[in-house]
Protein backbone atom coordinates (compact mmCIF):
# COMPACT_ATOMS: atom_id res chain seq x y z
CA UNK A 1 0.00 0.00 0.00
CA UNK A 2 2.92 2.63 1.06
CA UNK A 3 5.05 1.91 -1.82
CA UNK A 4 1.73 3.38 -4.58
CA UNK A 5 0.87 6.14 -1.20
CA UNK A 6 2.14 9.15 -2.77
CA UNK A 7 0.81 8.62 -5.99
CA UNK A 8 -2.69 8.52 -4.67
CA UNK A 9 -2.13 12.53 -4.42
CA UNK A 10 -1.67 13.29 -8.34
CA UNK A 11 -4.64 14.66 -9.38
CA UNK A 12 -5.77 15.81 -5.76
CA UNK A 13 -8.98 18.28 -5.39
CA UNK A 14 -8.96 19.01 -2.30
CA UNK A 15 -12.95 20.32 -2.68
CA UNK A 16 -14.02 17.30 -4.29
CA UNK A 17 -12.24 15.33 -0.73
CA UNK A 18 -14.27 17.70 1.89
CA UNK A 19 -17.35 16.73 -0.13
CA UNK A 20 -16.45 12.96 0.24
CA UNK A 21 -16.47 13.22 3.76
CA UNK A 22 -12.73 13.73 4.67
CA UNK A 23 -11.43 15.29 7.34
CA UNK A 24 -10.47 18.79 6.95
CA UNK A 25 -7.37 18.37 8.74
CA UNK A 26 -6.39 15.55 6.84
CA UNK A 27 -7.48 16.62 3.26
CA UNK A 28 -5.07 20.11 3.86
CA UNK A 29 -2.34 18.36 4.57
CA UNK A 30 -3.05 16.34 1.48
CA UNK A 31 -3.08 19.52 -0.40
CA UNK A 32 -0.01 20.73 0.90
CA UNK A 33 1.86 17.51 -0.25
CA UNK A 34 0.31 17.48 -3.50
CA UNK A 35 1.62 20.36 -3.97
CA UNK A 36 4.86 20.05 -2.80
CA UNK A 37 5.66 16.99 -5.05
CA UNK A 38 2.92 17.38 -7.91
CA UNK A 39 2.81 20.92 -7.96
CA UNK A 40 4.68 23.93 -9.32
CA UNK A 41 7.94 24.16 -8.65
CA UNK A 42 11.79 26.39 -8.75
CA UNK A 43 13.78 22.91 -9.27
CA UNK A 44 11.93 19.83 -11.18
CA UNK A 45 14.94 17.97 -10.04
CA UNK A 46 14.89 18.25 -6.59
CA UNK A 47 11.17 17.66 -6.63
CA UNK A 48 11.72 14.54 -8.59
CA UNK A 49 14.37 13.12 -6.20
CA UNK A 50 11.96 13.88 -3.26
CA UNK A 51 8.83 11.91 -5.17
CA UNK A 52 11.45 8.90 -6.09
CA UNK A 53 12.71 8.98 -2.21
CA UNK A 54 8.93 8.63 -1.04
CA UNK A 55 8.53 5.85 -3.44
CA UNK A 56 11.22 4.17 -3.38
CA UNK A 57 11.24 3.22 0.69
CA UNK A 58 7.39 3.69 0.95
CA UNK A 59 6.46 6.48 2.92
CA UNK A 60 2.90 6.93 3.99
CA UNK A 61 1.07 9.77 3.10
CA UNK A 62 1.29 10.27 6.96
CA UNK A 63 5.35 9.94 7.26
CA UNK A 64 5.16 12.39 4.87
CA UNK A 65 2.42 14.99 6.25
CA UNK A 66 4.61 14.81 9.51
CA UNK A 67 7.74 15.62 7.57
CA UNK A 68 5.75 18.69 6.32
CA UNK A 69 4.60 19.75 9.70
CA UNK A 70 8.34 19.50 11.11
CA UNK A 71 9.46 22.01 7.94
CA UNK A 72 7.11 24.38 8.95
CA UNK A 73 8.77 26.64 11.30
CA UNK A 74 11.79 26.73 8.55
CA UNK A 75 11.30 30.22 6.53
CA UNK A 76 13.19 29.06 3.79
CA UNK A 77 12.26 27.31 1.11
CA UNK A 78 15.93 26.27 -0.12
CA UNK A 79 16.39 25.04 3.28
CA UNK A 80 12.82 23.04 3.82
CA UNK A 81 14.09 21.15 0.16
CA UNK A 82 17.39 20.36 1.68
CA UNK A 83 16.27 18.96 4.83
CA UNK A 84 13.16 17.13 3.55
CA UNK A 85 16.02 15.25 1.17
CA UNK A 86 17.72 14.53 4.11
CA UNK A 87 14.33 13.00 6.11
CA UNK A 88 13.60 11.45 3.06
CA UNK A 89 16.76 9.20 3.62
CA UNK A 90 15.38 8.15 6.70
CA UNK A 91 13.87 4.54 6.17
CA UNK A 92 11.48 3.27 9.49
CA UNK A 93 8.14 3.17 11.35
CA UNK A 94 6.68 6.61 11.88
CA UNK A 95 8.02 7.22 15.60
CA UNK A 96 11.34 6.51 14.24
CA UNK A 97 11.12 8.97 11.45
CA UNK A 98 9.73 11.68 14.21
CA UNK A 99 12.62 11.10 16.44
CA UNK A 100 15.13 11.60 13.56
CA UNK A 101 13.21 14.87 12.16
CA UNK A 102 13.34 16.09 16.11
CA UNK A 103 17.12 15.09 16.65
CA UNK A 104 17.40 17.10 12.76
CA UNK A 105 15.48 20.15 13.05
CA UNK A 106 16.06 23.17 15.18
CA UNK A 107 13.92 23.23 17.78
CA UNK A 108 10.97 26.44 17.86
CA UNK A 109 12.47 28.50 20.66
CA UNK A 110 10.15 31.61 19.66
CA UNK A 111 7.61 32.04 22.25
CA UNK A 112 4.37 31.79 21.61
CA UNK A 113 2.40 34.32 20.99
CA UNK A 114 -0.18 36.51 23.53
CA UNK A 115 -3.43 35.86 22.68
CA UNK A 116 -7.16 34.40 24.04
CA UNK A 117 -9.51 32.09 22.39
CA UNK A 118 -13.06 30.79 22.57
CA UNK A 119 -14.26 27.54 21.38
CA UNK A 120 -17.98 26.49 20.07
CA UNK A 121 -20.58 25.57 22.89
CA UNK A 122 -20.60 21.79 23.31
CA UNK A 123 -23.68 20.92 25.53
CA UNK A 124 -23.72 24.47 27.31
CA UNK A 125 -19.80 24.85 27.94
CA UNK A 126 -17.66 26.92 26.37
CA UNK A 127 -13.65 26.74 26.38
CA UNK A 128 -11.09 29.85 27.21
CA UNK A 129 -7.68 29.48 26.40
CA UNK A 130 -4.89 31.88 27.43
CA UNK A 131 -1.38 32.35 26.42
CA UNK A 132 0.60 35.60 27.51
CA UNK A 133 3.57 36.47 29.86
CA UNK A 134 3.78 34.08 32.96
CA UNK A 135 3.93 37.02 35.08
CA UNK A 136 0.92 38.57 34.62
CA UNK A 137 -0.39 34.49 35.18
CA UNK A 138 1.77 33.70 37.64
CA UNK A 139 -0.31 36.51 39.46
CA UNK A 140 -3.43 35.54 38.23
CA UNK A 141 -2.99 31.53 39.74
CA UNK A 142 -1.81 32.83 43.11
CA UNK A 143 -4.98 35.09 43.29
CA UNK A 144 -7.11 32.22 42.30
CA UNK A 145 -5.24 29.45 44.76
CA UNK A 146 -6.26 31.64 47.59
CA UNK A 147 -8.17 29.81 50.43
CA UNK A 148 -7.87 27.01 48.77
CA UNK A 149 -10.21 24.72 50.54
CA UNK A 150 -8.48 20.88 50.68
CA UNK A 151 -11.57 19.00 49.86
CA UNK A 152 -12.23 21.11 47.37
CA UNK A 153 -10.15 20.46 43.94
CA UNK A 154 -8.63 23.10 42.97
CA UNK A 155 -9.48 23.33 39.38
CA UNK A 156 -13.14 23.61 40.60
CA UNK A 157 -11.57 26.03 43.38
CA UNK A 158 -9.95 28.52 40.69
CA UNK A 159 -13.02 28.30 38.19
CA UNK A 160 -15.39 29.71 41.18
CA UNK A 161 -12.51 32.23 41.98
CA UNK A 162 -12.04 33.52 38.52
CA UNK A 163 -15.98 34.28 38.25
CA UNK A 164 -16.37 35.76 41.39
CA UNK A 165 -13.45 38.37 39.66
CA UNK A 166 -15.31 38.62 36.50
CA UNK A 167 -18.71 39.04 38.09
CA UNK A 168 -17.72 41.10 41.23
CA UNK A 169 -18.20 44.53 42.17
CA UNK A 170 -16.21 47.19 40.14
CA UNK A 171 -15.03 46.99 36.46
CA UNK A 172 -17.11 43.45 36.37
CA UNK A 173 -18.41 41.73 32.81
CA UNK A 174 -22.12 42.47 32.87
CA UNK A 175 -24.42 39.71 32.25
CA UNK A 176 -25.88 39.42 28.90
CA UNK A 177 -29.33 41.13 28.60
CA UNK A 178 -31.92 39.02 26.38
CA UNK A 179 -33.25 40.71 23.62
CA UNK A 180 -36.71 38.96 22.54
CA UNK A 181 -37.46 39.14 19.19
CA UNK A 182 -41.40 38.06 17.82
CA UNK A 183 -40.71 36.19 14.20
CA UNK A 184 -44.47 36.64 12.62
CA UNK A 185 -44.47 34.59 9.30
CA UNK A 186 -46.33 36.24 6.55
CA UNK A 187 -48.53 33.31 4.52
CA UNK A 188 -47.81 32.67 0.90
CA UNK A 189 -50.85 34.26 -0.59
CA UNK A 190 -50.08 37.77 0.36
CA UNK A 191 -47.38 39.57 -1.95
CA UNK A 192 -44.61 42.10 -1.06
CA UNK A 193 -45.66 45.38 -3.32
CA UNK A 194 -43.32 47.97 -2.32
CA UNK A 195 -41.44 49.76 0.01
CA UNK A 196 -43.21 53.18 1.85
CA UNK A 197 -40.72 55.47 3.92
CA UNK A 198 -39.61 53.27 6.97
CA UNK A 199 -42.37 50.34 6.32
CA UNK A 200 -43.58 48.31 3.71
CA UNK A 201 -46.88 47.55 1.89
CA UNK A 202 -48.42 44.52 1.38
CA UNK A 203 -50.58 43.27 -1.08
CA UNK A 204 -53.55 40.65 -0.32
CA UNK A 205 -55.37 38.39 -3.17
CA UNK A 206 -59.18 40.75 -2.48
CA UNK A 207 -56.98 43.86 -4.04
CA UNK A 208 -56.80 45.67 -0.94
CA UNK A 209 -53.47 46.24 0.78
CA UNK A 210 -52.01 47.15 4.22
CA UNK A 211 -48.80 48.18 5.79
CA UNK A 212 -46.65 46.16 7.30
CA UNK A 213 -48.07 47.35 10.85
CA UNK A 214 -51.04 47.12 9.88
CA UNK A 215 -50.76 43.54 9.73
CA UNK A 216 -48.74 43.42 12.82
CA UNK A 217 -51.31 45.34 14.86
CA UNK A 218 -53.89 43.01 13.31
CA UNK A 219 -52.32 40.17 14.08
CA UNK A 220 -50.47 40.26 17.50
CA UNK A 221 -51.21 42.61 20.66
CA UNK A 222 -48.25 44.34 20.85
CA UNK A 223 -49.36 47.64 21.91
CA UNK A 224 -48.75 47.23 25.48
CA UNK A 225 -45.50 45.42 25.77
CA UNK A 226 -41.96 46.02 24.35
CA UNK A 227 -41.25 43.16 22.21
CA UNK A 228 -39.65 43.75 18.76
CA UNK A 229 -41.58 42.02 16.21
CA UNK A 230 -39.52 41.12 12.46
CA UNK A 231 -42.01 40.23 9.94
CA UNK A 232 -41.50 37.53 7.22
CA UNK A 233 -42.35 36.08 3.71
CA UNK A 234 -41.62 32.52 2.74
CA UNK A 235 -40.16 33.30 -0.39
CA UNK A 236 -38.60 36.58 0.57
CA UNK A 237 -37.45 36.50 3.84
CA UNK A 238 -37.19 39.80 5.68
CA UNK A 239 -39.74 42.16 5.07
CA UNK A 240 -39.38 44.52 8.25
CA UNK A 241 -39.14 45.51 11.41
CA UNK A 242 -41.08 46.53 14.09
CA UNK A 243 -40.86 48.16 17.59
CA UNK A 244 -43.74 49.18 19.96
CA UNK A 245 -42.49 52.14 20.72
CA UNK A 246 -39.85 53.40 18.40
CA UNK A 247 -38.27 51.41 15.45
CA UNK A 248 -34.21 50.75 16.25
CA UNK A 249 -31.83 52.31 14.51
CA UNK A 250 -30.23 48.69 14.26
CA UNK A 251 -33.12 47.48 12.21
CA UNK A 252 -30.93 45.74 8.74
CA UNK A 253 -28.53 44.39 11.36
CA UNK A 254 -31.08 42.90 13.57
CA UNK A 255 -33.14 41.49 10.94
CA UNK A 256 -29.97 39.90 9.10
CA UNK A 257 -29.15 38.18 12.31
CA UNK A 258 -32.80 36.55 13.03
CA UNK A 259 -31.97 34.99 9.53
CA UNK A 260 -28.70 34.23 10.44
CA UNK A 261 -27.73 33.53 13.86
CA UNK A 262 -23.80 32.58 13.22
CA UNK A 263 -21.14 33.03 10.49
CA UNK A 264 -23.05 30.59 8.02
CA UNK A 265 -19.24 29.42 6.85
CA UNK A 266 -19.48 25.64 7.98
CA UNK A 267 -17.24 25.01 10.99
CA UNK A 268 -17.36 28.66 12.24
CA UNK A 269 -18.22 29.11 15.81
CA UNK A 270 -18.77 33.01 15.60
CA UNK A 271 -22.27 33.92 16.48
CA UNK A 272 -23.83 36.96 14.77
CA UNK A 273 -23.30 39.39 17.96
CA UNK A 274 -19.66 38.83 16.90
CA UNK A 275 -20.11 39.11 12.89
CA UNK A 276 -19.40 42.19 10.85
CA UNK A 277 -22.32 42.74 8.10
CA UNK A 278 -21.44 41.98 4.69
CA UNK A 279 -22.74 42.60 1.14
CA UNK A 280 -23.77 39.42 -0.57
CA UNK A 281 -23.06 41.54 -4.05
CA UNK A 282 -20.17 43.41 -2.70
CA UNK A 283 -20.70 46.81 -3.00
CA UNK A 284 -18.23 47.50 -5.57
CA UNK A 285 -20.06 45.31 -7.94
CA UNK A 286 -23.32 47.29 -7.43
CA UNK A 287 -24.15 45.48 -4.15
CA UNK A 288 -27.00 47.57 -2.09
CA UNK A 289 -27.73 47.90 1.33
CA UNK A 290 -30.60 45.97 1.61
CA UNK A 291 -31.86 43.09 4.04
CA UNK A 292 -31.60 40.52 0.97
CA UNK A 293 -28.19 41.66 0.34
CA UNK A 294 -26.61 41.29 3.95
CA UNK A 295 -25.39 38.48 5.80
CA UNK A 296 -23.50 38.59 9.38
CA UNK A 297 -19.76 37.27 8.54
CA UNK A 298 -17.34 36.98 11.00
CA UNK A 299 -14.16 38.83 10.59
CA UNK A 300 -11.87 36.71 8.95
CA UNK A 301 -14.53 35.11 6.35
CA UNK A 302 -15.85 38.18 5.25
CA UNK A 303 -12.39 38.82 4.29
CA UNK A 304 -11.79 35.63 2.56
CA UNK A 305 -14.94 35.64 0.99
CA UNK A 306 -14.84 35.86 -3.07
CA UNK A 307 -16.30 39.04 -3.75
CA UNK A 308 -16.18 38.61 -7.26
CA UNK A 309 -18.57 35.21 -8.63
CA UNK A 310 -15.86 34.75 -11.30
CA UNK A 311 -13.06 33.88 -8.83
CA UNK A 312 -13.04 30.61 -6.98
CA UNK A 313 -10.69 30.39 -4.71
CA UNK A 314 -12.05 30.71 -0.82
CA UNK A 315 -16.13 30.16 -1.57
CA UNK A 316 -18.33 32.70 -1.48
CA UNK A 317 -21.99 33.41 0.42
CA UNK A 318 -25.13 33.51 -1.77
CA UNK A 319 -28.76 33.71 -1.46
CA UNK A 320 -30.94 30.48 -1.19
CA UNK A 321 -34.60 30.35 -0.37
CA UNK A 322 -34.09 33.72 1.06
CA UNK A 323 -31.16 32.54 3.43
CA UNK A 324 -27.70 33.25 3.27
CA UNK A 325 -25.37 29.94 2.56
CA UNK A 326 -22.07 29.43 2.15
CA UNK A 327 -20.47 27.85 -1.09
CA UNK A 328 -17.71 25.68 -2.22
CA UNK A 329 -15.20 27.12 -5.31
CA UNK A 330 -16.74 24.60 -7.23
CA UNK A 331 -20.67 25.89 -6.34
CA UNK A 332 -21.62 23.15 -3.61
CA UNK A 333 -24.06 25.18 -0.94
CA UNK A 334 -23.56 24.33 2.79
CA UNK A 335 -25.00 25.15 5.83
CA UNK A 336 -23.02 25.15 9.03
CA UNK A 337 -24.17 22.99 11.94
CA UNK A 338 -23.03 24.73 14.77
CA UNK A 339 -25.55 27.11 15.26
CA UNK A 340 -29.27 27.02 15.90
CA UNK A 341 -31.67 27.44 12.74
CA UNK A 342 -32.58 30.59 12.05
CA UNK A 343 -36.13 32.57 11.70
CA UNK A 344 -36.71 31.21 8.01
CA UNK A 345 -35.82 27.57 9.53
CA UNK A 346 -38.22 28.06 12.53
CA UNK A 347 -41.29 29.50 10.61
CA UNK A 348 -41.44 27.80 7.52
CA UNK A 349 -39.92 24.26 8.00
Amino acid sequence: MSTQALDTLDGFDYDAAIEAGVDPTRARAWRQLHEIYFGPTKSRQKQRLAAEKARRYGFSLDQLAMIERRLRPIKSARTRTKLRLVLLDSKGTYKKLSERAKALLPSNTKPAKDRLTFSPSRNGRRTMTLTTNERDLADLEHALTRDMDPKTPPSKHMLRRFLDIIRGDGHSVPHAVPRPLLLIPLPQWIQIKRGHGDDTTLTLTDGTTMTGAEYLNSSVATSDNELEAAVFHPQHGAVNLYRTQRLANDKQRTLARAITPGCPVPGCRHTADACEIHHITAWQHGGETNIDNLAPLCRYHNRVNDDDPQRARRGRIELVNAQPLWHSPRGYATTNPVHRPGAMKLLYT
